[in-house]
């Protein structure tokens, strides 16, 4: 971790500063479980300001970042985050927050959360140049393994590759880190950034079982919990299929792909190679051709309009429920909304979506669509 610190340094002050965080709550999580005492009164040293934490029982423990206890309740709460069943966590800074303020609660919420029952692995931000040796064809076998087992893999278990793309205020490597130690995988998951993706090495004590659940169900969390700032940055999931991990390349490879179908809808944010099937063969299609289909111009000619992206949206909900009035659900709003804005789909693409072959090529387009724009 301390090299990784150092070449982060030399690179991005800003990335170095958020793996300081998950770095500071990662050593308090591999001591054993983590008192409120402790958490609070660490968090406020770290974030230089007041903090919080409500236990479910209704009391709260707050400290000054001096160390020094503070009675009563808060006077002023900059950002918090909430605990299930009951509880939350808190800062109470004056003036405009701090650029990682909302990492910091984050991941003081994980700790609140999982301390009294700290799970042996956990994910962390690995080196670099050891993650992209394993994920290289060019380099051989050997050198494959020693990577795999500098970095606490197994090279006799198998291994799924998981690719993470965030918008370009956020970085991957962070985000990734973050999201799957939410999830509560109990694997092995070196994490480093990789280009402009995340690149997640899920190895399971159990088999190669997919994380894409544990995935959609911390995203589930995050949207209810409605955290703050940038702590909400658009996250997209492509899961790679189970290998040896001497060839990591190939779940790569395949995560890669997967990533490309991702969308932005709940649902859609987290995309599995397997369950694709054989759909991933579009992806093989080069994007010009596929932007040459008919319905694929249609579509990216609606992206283009005011009102466009919103007709996406309630089509792309609509294939995939099947239901008007499901697809409202998903989307919150009315069906009735969801209904108007499906005509001006249907008024721009000549599809009948009433019918099961006009939304099977409306599916077909809206992946086609996607991949066209992720070569």
């Amino acid at each position: 971790m301390k090299g990784l610190l150092r070449r982060l340094s030399s690179l991005d002050a800003d990335a170095a500063a958020a793996v300081r965080v998950i770095a500071h709550y990662q050593a308090l999580l591999g001591g054993g479980a983590v008192d409120p005492v402790t958490l609070t009164r660490s968090t406020a040293g770290l974030a230089q300001c007041p903090a919080g934490l409500e236990l479910a029982d209704g009391s709260t423990v707050r400290f000054a970042p001096d160390g020094v206890a503070l009675p009563g309740v808060p006077g002023h709460v900059s950002g918090s985050v909430e605990l299930r069943p009951r509880g939350r966590v808190w800062l109470e800074r004056d003036g405009a927050d701090a650029p990682f303020d909302a990492l910091v609660l984050e991941w003081m919420a994980i700790a609140a959360r999982v301390g009294p029952r700290v799970p042996g692995p956990s994910p962390r931000a690995a080196d670099p140049a050891l993650v992209e040796r394993v994920l290289s064809e060019r380099e051989s076998i050997e050198d494959r393994t020693r990577a795999v087992r500098l970095l606490g893999l197994r090279p006799a278990l198998p291994l799924r590759v998981v690719a993470v793309a965030v918008d370009a205020e956020s970085d991957a490597g962070v985000v990734a880190v973050t999201l799957l130690a939410r999830s509560g995988l109990a694997a092995t998951v070196p994490v480093a950034t990789v280009g402009p993706l995340a690149a997640a090495m899920v190895q399971p004590g159990q088999g190669d079982d997919s994380p894409a659940a544990e995935l959609r169900a911390v995203l589930a969390d995050r949207a209810r919990e409605g955290l703050p700032g940038g702590a909400r940055s658009r996250v997209r999931f492509g899961v790679g299929g189970g290998v040896p991990p001497s060839h990591a390349a190939t779940s790569w490879a395949q995560a890669r792909a997967a990533l490309r179908f991702a969308g932005d809808g709940p649902d859609e944010q987290v995309m599995d190679h397997e369950e694709l099937g054989p759909l991933t063969l579009l992806a093989e299609v080069p994007a010009a051709r596929l932007r040459a289909d008919p319905g694929v111009r249609a579509l990216a000619e609606l992206a283009r309009r005011d009102a466009g992206p919103s007709g996406i949206a309630a089509l792309a909900a609509f294939c995939r429920t099947g239901s008007l009035r499901q697809a409202a659900g998903e989307l919150h709003l009315h069906h009735s909304s969801v209904a108007a804005r499906l005509a001006g789909v249907e008024a721009a693409t000549g599809w009948r979506l009433n019918r099961p072959d006009g939304r099977f090529r409306a599916q077909l387009a809206l992946y086609a669509w996607r991949l066209s724009r992720t070569d």
